[in-house]
């Protein structure tokens, strides 16, 4: 029974939380360093990432990375090495209609959730499946499934971010490592700011949910924990939904009964 109450403990092991300065990955480095593990907390803005590591106590530490360039992975990943975990959340967006876009607002998207993730999972992929072991958790989305007028490149980058992570479970699994992704529907985050700002925007928002609310970033650690953990250690190449039932029910309206 002692076995089966601690298959969710990270005791032991080393994570890599990329992203861990604001929003979804600082609420997600705080919860893998409550369930023992050492987290590593890697952002772009290296100031955030150590206000995080502060408050996860002297075991964490930070490092500054840049998924732009594949030089300042390939140091991250000379420093720390093969992670026992590896999550990555870093995402941006351009709400504009595909028509309208101009191409440095496509490239900046495709280069940070595309290009900049998928340069983090081969470089770090390599070492954890030299090492034989490890569990790579990438942030997707709801616009993964489902879309709205404005969202064309980030859904597609999101379904692609999908494939990717499916792709790393097929390839790294042999090897001991899995690979999953997490797609959460809204949360209040700095990217989403500009919606928050917008009362009718929000409370559309919230409606569409069956919970009728947006989701908090805390609310993201229950599924990586999960993923992170051996709860998990026969779970690869899928997604796990964190969305409030966005997806499961369609419309916004609530027929009579």
């Amino acid at each position: 029974m002692e076995a089966l109450q601690d298959m969710f403990r990270l005791d032991g092991r080393l994570a890599l939380v990329v992203g861990a300065g604001s929003g979804i990955g600082a609420a997600v480095a705080e919860g893998l360093a409550a369930f023992g593990a050492t987290v590593v907390c890697a952002d772009a803005n290296v100031d955030a990432a150590t206000a995080t590591a502060d408050r996860l106590g002297a075991e964490s530490r930070a490092v500054s990375i840049d998924l732009l360039d594949a030089a300042s992975i390939e140091r991250v990943a000379a420093d720390v090495g093969a992670p026992d975990v590896l999550v990555t959340t870093p995402a941006v967006n351009v709400r504009k209609a595909i028509v309208d876009y101009a191409d440095d607002e496509l490239d900046m998207v495709v280069d940070l959730n595309i290009k900049g993730t998928f340069r983090l999972c081969r470089t770090f992929g390599r070492l954890m499946a030299e090492a034989g072991r490890g569990s790579m958790i990438g942030f997707s989305s709801i616009r993964s499934q489902t879309t709205e007028p404005g969202q064309g490149a980030y859904a597609a980058t999101k379904a692609a971010t999908v494939m990717l992570f499916k792709t790393l479970a097929a390839e790294l699994g042999p090897q001991g490592v899995r690979a999953n992704t997490i797609a959460p529907g809204v949360v209040e985050t700095p990217l989403t700011a500009p919606i928050k700002a917008r009362p009718d925007w929000y409370g559309a928002y919230a409606d569409k949910t069956i919970l009728r609310r947006w989701a908090q970033p805390g609310e993201m650690i229950g599924a990586v924990v999960y993923l992170a953990s051996d709860a998990s250690s026969y779970v690869t190449g899928t997604t796990v939904f964190v969305d409030g039932g966005w997806t499961a029910a369609d419309g916004r309206f609530t027929p009579p009964t």
